[in-house]
């Protein structure tokens, strides 16, 4: 067998693969149903925000924060930041708000967000007084430039999740706030205005389609992973997995996605929930964009240590730990793919080239169908989160819209085969620096969009209005 019959054949195999995964999520998706709020009021409730060079949202998410959770307290951890972040914190503080600034200096600073985790962490059960049940205190892990959803402490209160005790870690579906800003570069032109609305709705509809279906499949297979803002944690879960060095944010680039597999490998469920959010501003810079998904798909395969653990583990049945597999492999079946779809794509290029009345003997002999069919199937697999984005997220949206932007993701996926081999090339030159993702907002301005004022924080999910008028 040729090099080119290989490489069709594994593209073959792993096209198939990818569809039926993708049936499956979908199905499950248009699926979902809310789930009952409860009272916030069993527990206590702490933000844990990490922060460097955060001058630009800091002060505005802790008037938020002060405005809508005025029951929880706020620990802001200044990993040596060079601006006015820690004063504006720390003004915050000495006025009597719940805020505390836990400061972070050179040379431990500057570690990797989970060091900085770590730190508040460690300062929480510092001020704890000694009789306090952990059990009942929930840490809600924040970006600097995120926004709750009002209705964030109701709906983890609720049975399904910190009201079922074996639960220790929530996710809630991530939003992007600037995904209608219509002027976001506007110091540039139209042509690079146009690209960076796109770039960040592409991003909006990534985490609210396909991410969000992923996670809410992984409530059929126990596996449910947490992500790096809007990750809210029992305290006791966080000393389970804690117990032998107070640390229990590891040192992987994907720190979060490293503390839900020590959680799930202790004994604990993680939740997923739509019905409450968190806004964050997404990327207008493919450049940015690049090297954040670079550091996450390095850090993704930094975990492929844990792979031994949970394959001995009785806390994962054996459907968990296929889909905790299929997503850690995901990088390398990338690297493994980009050889796969390349190797026939060259091919072809070069014959037709070369050989152009083979090459049209073979269109004409049943080849052109199958071309079509290849390319149906594999644009069709991502195109077809448009019109599910505009049905489940986004009805203001017109159709035409839904399916550009569908096909337009099948273009931005592309892009993950780019960022696995950067990604495997920096492992391989040992590289694991932590790239900080640059903010869009800029000091002295609102911050991200602000959806509060349209939506009542007690109502259910499914009877609140979103910034685009969507109902989720």
């Amino acid at each position: 067998m040729t090099l080119l019959d290989t490489s069709i054949s594994l593209s073959f195999v792993l096209g198939v693969s990818f569809l039926a995964y993708v049936a499956v999520i979908v199905r499950n998706y248009l699926r979902a149903r809310s789930r009952p709020p409860g009272d916030p009021a069993d527990f206590d409730w702490h933000f844990f925000i990490p922060c460097r060079d955060e001058e630009a949202v800091i002060g505005t998410t802790l008037d938020y924060l002060d405005r809508y959770f005025p029951q929880a307290t706020v620990w802001v951890v200044d990993d040596h930041s060079t601006d006015g972040t820690a004063e504006l914190a720390r003004a915050r503080e000495r006025a009597g708000w719940p805020v505390h600034l836990v400061s972070r200096r050179l040379p431990e600073a500057r570690t990797g967000k989970g060091d900085a985790l770590n730190a508040a962490y460690q300062a929480l059960n510092d001020a704890l007084w000694i009789e306090t049940d952990p059990d009942q205190v929930i840490v809600c892990v924040l970006d600097a430039d995120g926004r709750p959803s009002p209705n964030m402490f109701e709906v983890c209160a609720g049975d399904a999740y910190f009201g079922d005790p074996k639960i220790g870690a929530v996710q809630v579906e991530v939003r992007m706030s600037n995904r209608d800003v219509a002027t976001p570069l506007p110091d540039r032109g139209p042509i690079a205005n146009r690209c960076a609305r796109l770039l960040a709705r592409l991003q909006d509809l990534e985490f609210r389609g396909p991410i969000s279906a992923m996670q809410i499949t992984r409530r059929h297979t126990g596996t449910v992973n947490v992500g790096g803002n809007g990750q809210l944690t029992r305290l006791s879960a966080l000393d389970a997995v804690g117990l032998d060095d107070e640390r229990p944010w590891g040192k992987a680039l994907l720190e979060d996605f490293e503390l839900g597999l020590r959680l799930m490998l202790a004994g604990w469920r993680n939740g997923y929930t739509t019905d409450a959010w968190v806004d964050q501003e997404a990327l207008w810079s493919i450049r940015q964009l690049l090297t954040q998904r670079v550091r996450w798909a390095q850090g993704s395969m930094q975990c492929a240590r844990y792979m031994r653990s949970i394959w001995s583990s009785r806390e994962f049945t054996t459907l968990g730990f296929l889909e905790v597999l299929y997503f850690m492999a995901q990088p390398w079946l990338q690297l493994v793919g980009l050889v796969a779809y390349l190797v026939p794509i060259l091919a072809f290029s070069y014959n037709a080239a070369n050989y152009p009345q083979f090459t049209l003997d073979f269109l004409q002999h049943g080849g052109a169908p199958l071309l079509m069919i290849y390319l149906l199937i594999g644009v069709g697999e991502f195109a077809l989160w448009g019109p599910l984005y505009r049905r489940r997220c986004e009805p203001d949206i017109s159709l035409r819209a839904a399916l550009g932007y569908g096909l337009a993701l099948a273009l931005y996926a592309a892009a993950t085969y780019v960022v696995a081999v950067r990604a495997f090339w920096r492992i391989l030159r040992r590289k694991d620096s932590w790239h900080k993702t640059a903010r869009t907002a800029r000091p002295g301005t609102a911050g991200p969009v602000d959806p509060i004022d349209l939506i009542d924080p007690i109502e259910p999910i499914d009877q609140v209005v979103t910034v685009g008028g969507a109902a989720s």
